[in-house]
């Protein structure tokens, strides 16, 4: 994955670096170094951020309008 692949799934589920870094219970630091491209993101990591996007893709195509 890279820093502006990250950055787009990141837009698409929503999150922020901080509330990544929350739900992989590391330093906000890491997350920001690895958008910096300073530090290459672990592909496990990288794995598990595309399944996210790729539901939250999907639950957004039955996603109700309105009301």
């Amino acid at each position: 994955m890279t820093p502006n692949r990250l950055e787009d799934c990141l837009a698409t589920i929503r999150w922020t670096p901080d509330i990544l870094a929350r739900a992989l219970e590391c330093d906000v630091a890491q997350v920001h170094a690895w958008l910096d491209d300073q530090d290459q993101i672990p592909p496990k990591t990288g794995a598990w951020i595309e399944t996210i996007t790729r539901f939250m893709e999907a639950a957004e195509g039955v996603k109700p309008k309105g009301k």
